[in-house]
C-alpha cells in the first residue's frame, strides 16, 4: 500500500481546502485521472493522479484544509500487465515521432492542461524566456470558436443559489471562502461610504459608436470597460488610493501598478478576478480581458494567480437592479467602487433648461485609517472627470 501526498499546486500555495473527492475506496484509477477537487482562494482545481492502481482509503473529509506534503489517500499500485492497455495500442498505431519535434519547455502545470484539453504543445508559441510555454499561451486554444457569423457569443445565463426553505446547508467551499474574506474586510477595516451621481451620456453614445465596430471583432464592449479605464486614471491621480495596508506591519504600500480587480457573480458565489496593468491596455483589451475573466470565474476554471494581487476594486449591479450599494472593501485593499444602474432623467442645464441625460450612481467605500472624506470625495471626482469626456480615455496616458 503506497501513501499519496498533496502535490504541489502552484507558486507560494501550500494549503488548499479540499471542497470533493472525485474518488472513493475500491476505485481503479488511471494516471492523469482527477482524484479531487481543491479550492484555495476561491479558485477551484482538480489533482490528476500520476499514479494506476485502486483507491484503497481517502483521508481527509471534504472542508478540511490540506498542507503541501500531506497524505491525502492510500492506494495499490497496478501492475504494469493490469494497467489500460487502449492508449498503448494506439500509440502503436501512430507513425514514429519526427526528430524535429523535442518536447517544448513548460511547466507540469501546463503539461497538465494541455493533456486535459488534448492540446499538442509541439505546435504551441511559447512567449517565456527561451520559448517556455505559459498557461497563458494555451488560452487561445482553451476559447470556443467564434460563431460562423462573426456574432460575438451570446451571454450565459445561470441560476443563482436562493436556498431552499426547511433546509441546512454547511459553510463550505467557495461560500465559506467568501464569508471569511468579508469578516477579515470588516473585521480590520474602518468603512465609511461616499455617493456621487454620474453623467453617463457621453459614455452611453460612445459605446453606441464603437459597439459595432467591436461586434465585428466578435467582442462585446460594456459599461464596465470605460468605468475600469476612468478608475485606472483616477488611481494615478490620487496614489493614496491604489493602495494596500499591512496591519501587522502598520505599513501603507502605494503600489506604482494598476491590478484591478471585478466583482464576478457566480454559480458557485463572488469572485473577484484581476484585471492587471490596466493602465497599459487600451479598451478593447480591457474589453477582452473582462470577457475572459468573467467567462473562466462562471465556469470554474479561475486560476489561482487571476484571483490575488488585485489594488483597486470594481463591483457592479446595475445589470440586475439598484442604484447605490455599500460594498465591502477587498482587504488588504483600501478603496471599492459600485455602480448602479444607468437610467435616463432629467437634469438642467446651466441656463435653466431641461435635458434627457444618463445618470448612474457612484458608491465608493473606504478605509478611513488611509482615506480621509476630503481625499474620498477628490478621487470620486476625478473617476467623474474621466467618465463624463470618455472620449480621452481612447487617447494614451
Amino acid at each position: 500500500m503506497t501513501d499519496f501526498p498533496l502535490p504541489p499546486m502552484g507558486e507560494g500555495l501550500y494549503e488548499v481546502e479540499l471542497v470533493r473527492w472525485l474518488v472513493e475506496p475500491g476505485d481503479a484509477v488511471r494516471r492523469g485521472q482527477a482524484l479531487m477537487e481543491v479550492l484555495s482562494d476561491k479558485a477551484t482545481m482538480e489533482v490528476p493522479s500520476p499514479f494506476a492502481g485502486t483507491i484503497a482509503e481517502t483521508l481527509p473529509a471534504v472542508g478540511t484544509k490540506i498542507k503541501v506534503g500531506e497524505v491525502v489517500l492510500k492506494y495499490e499500485s497496478a501492475s504494469p500487465a493490469s494497467e489500460p492497455t487502449a492508449p498503448a495500442a494506439v500509440e502503436l498505431r501512430l507513425p514514429p515521432p519526427e526528430p524535429a519535434k523535442t518536447a517544448p519547455a513548460a511547466a507540469p502545470s501546463v503539461r497538465h492542461l494541455a493533456r486535459k484539453f488534448a492540446i499538442d504543445l509541439t505546435r504551441v508559441r511559447g512567449s517565456g524566456p527561451g520559448g517556455r510555454i505559459l498557461l497563458d499561451d494555451l488560452a487561445p486554444l482553451l476559447r470556443p470558436p467564434a460563431p460562423a457569423n462573426g456574432q460575438p457569443k451570446p451571454a450565459e445565463h445561470f441560476q443563482f443559489d436562493i436556498g431552499r426553505a426547511g433546509t441546512q446547508v454547511k459553510l463550505a467551499g467557495v461560500r465559506k471562502k467568501i464569508a471569511e474574506k468579508m469578516l477579515a474586510s470588516k473585521r480590520h477595516i474602518p468603512h465609511y461610504s461616499y455617493i456621487d451621481e454620474c453623467d453617463f451620456t457621453e459614455v452611453v453614445h460612445l459605446r453606441q459608436q464603437l459597439s459595432e465596430h467591436f461586434y465585428k471583432s466578435n467582442l462585446k464592449l460594456t459599461y464596465l470597460a470605460f468605468i475600469v479605464k476612468a478608475v485606472t486614471r483616477a488611481l494615478k491621480d490620487v496614489p493614496i488610493v491604489n493602495a494596500t495596508f499591512d496591519e501587522d506591519a502598520q505599513e501603507v504600500t502605494l503600489h506604482d501598478h494598476y491590478h484591478v480587480g471585478i466583482a464576478v457573480a457566480t454559480p458557485h458565489g463572488l469572485l473577484v478576478p484581476v484585471i492587471r496593468d490596466a493602465d497599459r491596455r487600451d479598451l478593447a483589451n480591457i474589453a477582452r480581458e473582462i470577457e475572459r475573466l468573467s467567462d473562466d470565474a462562471r465556469a470554474g476554471r479561475a486560476k489561482h494567480d487571476d484571483l490575488r494581487g488585485g489594488t483597486f476594486t470594481i463591483t457592479s449591479i446595475g445589470s440586475i437592479g439598484g442604484l447605490i450599494s455599500t460594498p465591502i472593501i477587498n482587504h488588504p485593499e483600501v478603496g471599492i467602487l459600485g455602480i448602479g444602474k444607468i437610467v435616463k432623467r432629467p437634469v438642467y442645464d446651466e441656463h435653466g433648461t431641461l435635458h434627457p441625460r444618463d445618470i448612474g450612481y457612484l458608491s465608493f467605500s473606504f478605509d478611513h485609517r488611509l482615506v480621509d472624506g476630503a481625499i474620498g470625495a477628490i478621487f470620486g471626482n476625478a473617476v467623474k472627470r474621466h467618465l463624463e469626456k470618455p472620449a480621452v480615455l481612447l487617447v494614451g496616458n
